[in-house]
């Protein structure tokens, strides 16, 4: 009872002096002192005085601004960078950027701009990227080419625009991107281009206007970077439009709403009066689909034919020497011998992903493919009880592999055997079979990155992960170890040029002090989402430096031996635990306090423990552990009476030994 009643004595003098410190200001979220700061949403009507005069990155979207001038932001002279993302903006006065020297980019998107002053943008001596998206623009005349020499990119889309007929003296010299999408913009004249002809490698964009006409040699005198047509209904209107054009990249791209012509053999004839390099035709049919379709492809580099509802394609192909990028994603595909890859020796860049089918990896149905670097198979439900050789036969220079978000694959040793050289190998979301008692990634030596994420591992095999002398990044993400807790021998020791390791969601409990201790190069160590305590701290002891994440763990007290090993430490995560924000966490909590440069997630990293506490940012916490004056109180009459009574016990004792003398 003794007992009971002083731990009593010492809780009331420690803990009742928790209290919370939080900031009075609500307004502006700071993302780097002085710099960069959110203002979104937060109904203002006017530049907060708390924004310092050196701010130079403001987001101030969603707030309420019928009129600027060039009073409104002057004081904030530093910006480059500024978001007045539908803030109800009507009027824009003469002069209201003056003094801002250094801006650089403008957003004025989602405001139904009444009106702007033709010195509305005077003072940037740099404006570079304008955002006028759906401000209710019809004519082009609305825009004040005061100042823009220096403009690259110009946003219009999602107005009222039916011409794309510039003023005579806007300056187009610099221009790099030109969006019109989603407009009115139906007839395109030579007239209209002839703005735009000081402009080189412009990116042009007509996504969604449903161009119905294009004069002949509209495009002829500029040369393009890229070219958008996106939901055109009539595609011969496009090709006969663009003849003796160039440009790098043309997408001609449809979408699934659109009840759009069947693009025939003889439309696409239209390819051979122009210069492509990279053609896009995604979600279109085909009408007579067949070894000519190709017959004007001889300059194309790049192919995308995702979601063209191909069931295969045709042998026989010639011309497509120069094809270096095949996208062949979402279509029909039984098996991937249906490619007929030996139409494509020159191919380097190959993705079938998310097949509507499942597909079968077939027998070296790739094996002309010997220049091939970079391959995605992801998400096509492939199921190969015995991968990978045969499937990938004669593929010795590719460099990246995707079959991730498959079905169940069997790896025999050395599995990987005809791609020595990959470089990146990601098995991510499919289930592995591991058929043999050694490594199957034993023969990659250049492999730089594994991702082996929800690959059911066996991860007591403690050669899973030999012969990678080079890997980097290893992603172990949900996977399980056994009794939840990695041992100090363990499957990791065989890799110790690793940099990144994940070990996220693996059912975690403990990790072993030495279980780390053969990463000597190690910079990013993930231990988040597991049952981790803070006994595992202990495991990182030897690395300094690095970017530790513990979210989501069960950790609550840290005691004070543990902290010089945070403090070594680049950055670290504690965010979403079950922190103690008791005395009995002082130590840790001023530490946190005195680090906050370091950590990260800090709006996420609450106390749990007490409730009056519960919820409230470690960083907004003040704990009082001295003595308070109840504290005093109560402490001088418990010695009070201890004295009392030890005085009487002292007392006692010596009147029964007088007794017994």
């Amino acid at each position: 009872m003794a007992f009971d009643v002083s731990c009593f004595f010492w809780v009331v003098l420690f803990s009742a002096g928790c209290k919370v410190i939080t900031s009075l200001d609500q307004m502006c979220i700071e993302k780097e002192a002085n710099k960069t700061y959110n203002c979104e949403n937060l109904g203002l009507s006017e530049i907060p005085d708390t924004l310092p005069n050196t701010t130079e990155f403001l987001e101030f979207s969603f707030n309420f601004l019928p009129t600027i001038h060039n009073g409104t932001f002057s004081r904030l002279m530093n910006l480059t960078f500024l978001d007045l993302t539908r803030c109800q903006i009507n009027w824009i006065h003469e002069d209201t950027f003056q003094s801002h020297h250094q801006l650089n980019t403008l957003v004025l998107t989602g405001n139904p701009l009444i009106f702007m002053a033709e010195t509305s943008l005077n003072g940037p001596k740099s404006l570079k990227h304008l955002f006028l998206i759906q401000t209710g623009i019809s004519n082009l005349e609305f825009i004040p080419v005061h100042n823009l020499e220096n403009l690259e990119s110009l946003y219009l889309g999602s107005n009222h625009i039916s011409s794309i007929k510039f003023p005579k003296d806007f300056p187009a010299r610099n221009l790099k991107v030109l969006d019109f999408q989603n407009n009115a913009i139906h007839y395109l004249s030579r007239e209209d281009m002839r703005s735009l002809e000081q402009a080189t490698n412009l990116s042009l964009n007509f996504n969604g206007n449903d161009v119905k006409g294009i004069e002949l040699g509209a495009f002829g005198s500029i040369v393009f970077q890229s070219l958008n047509f996106g939901g055109t209904l009539n595609l011969s209107v496009i090709f006969n439009g663009l003849q003796n054009s160039t440009t790098q990249s043309l997408w001609l791209g449809t979408f699934e709403d659109i009840d759009d012509e069947d693009i025939s053999s003889a439309m696409l004839k239209g390819l051979c009066e122009m210069s492509v390099e990279s053609l896009n035709l995604q979600k279109h049919h085909f009408s007579d689909f067949s070894s000519t379709t190709f017959q004007c492809f001889t300059q194309i580099q790049e192919l995308d034919l995702t979601a063209t509802h191909l069931a295969g394609l045709p042998s026989g192909i010639k011309g497509l020497n120069l094809l270096k990028k095949l996208v062949l994603s979402v279509n029909h595909f039984d098996q991937l011998c249906q490619i007929s890859a030996a139409n494509f020796p020159s191919l380097t860049h190959l993705y079938v992903r998310g097949n509507v089918k499942k597909l079968h990896l077939g027998v070296g149905c790739l094996e002309k493919l010997g220049n091939l670097q970079i391959l995605d198979l992801s998400h096509n439900a492939i199921e190969a009880s015995d991968c990978c050789n045969l499937q990938l036969r004669n593929l010795s220079h590719l460099q990246t592999l995707n079959l991730s978000h498959n079905e169940l694959l069997g790896l025999q040793s050395q599995a990987f055997k005809e791609c020595p050289r990959l470089e990146l190998l990601d098995l991510a979301f499919t289930r592995l079979h591991i058929n043999a008692p050694q490594s199957p990634f034993q023969n990659l030596h250049f492999l730089q990155v594994l991702n082996l994420t929800y690959c059911f591992l066996d991860t007591s095999n403690q050669h899973l992960l030999a012969g990678l002398p080079d890997l980097r990044h290893l992603n172990l993400k949900g996977n399980h170890f056994q009794d939840g807790t990695i041992m100090k021998t363990n499957l990791l020791q065989t890799v110790g040029s690793l940099e990144i390791l994940i070990l996220s969601s693996c059912g975690l409990l403990s990790i072993d002090q030495q279980a780390f201790h053969g990463l000597g190069k190690i910079s990013h160590v993930d231990l988040s989402h597991n049952s981790l305590t803070c006994d595992s701290i202990a495991s990182v002891s030897h690395f300094k430096g690095i970017y530790l994440n513990l979210a989501a763990n069960s950790i609550n007290i840290i005691p004070p031996h543990l902290l010089p090993i945070l403090s070594q430490q680049s950055t670290i995560n504690f965010s979403h635990n079950p922190l103690d924000c008791t005395c009995s966490n002082i130590h840790f909590l001023t530490w946190y306090k005195e680090n906050l440069h370091k950590l990260e997630g800090s709006e996420e990293t609450t106390c749990a423990n007490p409730p009056s506490l519960r919820g409230v940012k470690l960083s907004d916490v003040k704990l009082s552990c001295g003595i308070t004056a109840i504290g005093i109180f109560f402490l001088t009459v418990f010695l009070l009476l201890f004295t009392i009574l030890l005085f009487f016990a002292v007392k006692n004792l010596l009147r029964w030994k007088y007794r017994h003398i």
